[in-house]
């Protein structure tokens, strides 16, 4: 009879738990000489797509670090079963390691058998190391980094750093910078999404316990999902229409200038490839066929010597540059043929992408980006500038997905590869321009054009 009455009592605080739980789940150019380019452009006309779909910025922007990893899902409010768990009169206590710190004296009275509640583990904030209330907008913090938090995000207040951004927060000092506190409260892990900016009650998002750690959550209804490389729309357009790696064109094989030959050949027909890949850019089109033609005269050598060095990356260690799929060139038939200082030139941006180990994406976005980094006069600058930010928002976006752990450094390197490619859409510039002078090779009208249209 004891047996039974044990079982039913152990059956109905599970049922309790239970409920408990189901409760608390509740979450300027030259316009003389345009005629081909127009031509190109119009014939890719069709390819554009709608711009009505043009990726949107949502909740993150370049100038904050946003650490959000793929299967960290953040809880707001601290349910009544984890009350229960840290009842004292729990049958069950889970504590995290990483965030308590146990008594060094023994927490279990011989005289009651139970343990006591100042010996228990103490849960720690997160942010500043101060003894947490329990878990706010995702994690364990205490009531002032709780309160700061939530002052941050419905005030819409931006802080700035007065010395490296990297301030040492603490207990003591976690009101000495309240732009590094800030940044680690993100990087702690709490969500903007957790503050409700209306103050009422009953619109707060649900969640549920992950039972694989006690400190994070999964997300069971939420009004915005978490974010993957998949949703941003920007990137999944630019991966659709990144044009293919060429082949040479053997007819040329035999020319006098065999290897400059193929080089015009295989530039001017890329040329044509990175006109229809912009018309399909979600933006791109909404600017005017004026400020399309001015971008794409002026950053067209920045574009393929991204292009061409983000191919060459298997052979960095070789030092060759892949310019089809079957022709790759080396130091000594660049020197043999008079395109050294080409050569070093893409080498050397081959060597700043390598060091970054830049992934397809990052790659696929900066290259988008590059097309917008143009100095000519633009006559439609807002739209120009709306589909810039567009691009960088879903750089910062990826980033943050592939490297949650360092966003704002990764974003700072790529921006720095910008001068580099700069610099060599003088040389390349210079280079064919003294090929053309000489008439070393025949170069097609496209490739003249775009030559010889582009003036600061």
């Amino acid at each position: 009879m004891c047996f039974m009455e044990e079982n039913f009592a152990m059956e109905s605080w599970m049922q309790n738990v239970v409920s408990m739980m189901t409760d608390s789940v509740t979450g300027d150019v030259s316009t003389g000489c345009v005629t081909h380019i127009k031509k190109e452009m119009e014939a890719f006309a069709d390819c554009s797509p709608s711009n009505s779909g043009m990726y949107s910025p949502t909740t993150t922007v370049l100038n904050e670090t946003i650490i959000r990893s793929a299967d960290s899902k953040i809880d707001f409010h601290e349910s009544s079963y984890e009350k229960s768990l840290r009842s004292p009169s729990s049958p069950e206590r889970q504590y995290c390691s990483s965030t308590t710190q146990p008594h060094t004296d023994s927490g279990m009275d011989t005289n009651e058998g139970e343990i006591k509640e100042e010996d228990s583990p103490r849960r720690l904030c997160l942010v500043c190391g101060d003894n947490a209330s329990g878990f706010h907008y995702g994690v364990a913090s205490c009531e002032a980094c709780k309160a700061f938090f939530k002052r941050t995000i419905q005030g819409n207040i931006e802080y700035t750093c007065p010395a490296s951004g990297e301030c040492e927060i603490n207990k003591r000092r976690r009101k000495a910078c309240q732009a590094c506190r800030f940044r680690k409260c993100l990087r702690s892990g709490m969500l903007k999404e957790g503050v409700r900016l209306d103050r009422v009650r009953g619109g707060r998002q649900k969640y549920r316990r992950n039972p694989d750690s006690p400190y994070q959550v999964q997300v069971v209804s939420a009004q915005r999902p978490l974010l993957l490389l998949e949703d941003i729309k920007m990137l999944e357009a630019l991966v659709g229409c990144e044009p293919d790696c060429l082949d040479i064109n053997k007819a040329l094989e035999n020319s006098k200038h065999r290897t400059l030959s193929i080089l015009s050949d295989l530039y001017d027909r890329e040329l044509v490839g990175i006109i229809g890949w912009a018309k399909q850019i979600p933006g791109f089109t909404d600017l005017s066929l004026n400020d399309q033609m001015r971008l794409l005269q002026s950053t067209w050598a920045e574009i393929l010597t991204l292009t061409l060095a983000f191919r060459s990356l298997p052979l960095v260690g070789l030092g060759r540059l892949q310019f089809a799929t079957d022709f790759i060139l080396d130091e000594k038939q660049s020197r043999d043929c008079g395109t050294l200082e080409l050569y070093q030139t893409c080498c050397h941006v081959v060597e700043r992408l390598d060091n970054l180990s830049i992934s397809k994406e990052e790659y696929y976005l900066l290259k988008a980006l590059v097309l917008t980094n143009s100095d000519v006069k633009i006559e439609q600058y807002h739209s120009l500038k709306k589909f810039r930010d567009s691009i960088l928002t879903a750089l910062s976006d990826a980033i943050g997905i592939l490297r949650p752990t360092g966003v704002m450094n990764q974003i700072q390197q790529l921006l720095l590869c910008l001068p580099a490619l700069r610099q060599a859409n003088y040389i390349v510039r210079r280079f064919w321009s003294d090929v053309h002078q000489q008439d070393l090779v025949p170069m097609n009208k496209l490739f003249l054009e775009m030559l010889e249209a582009y003036c600061r």
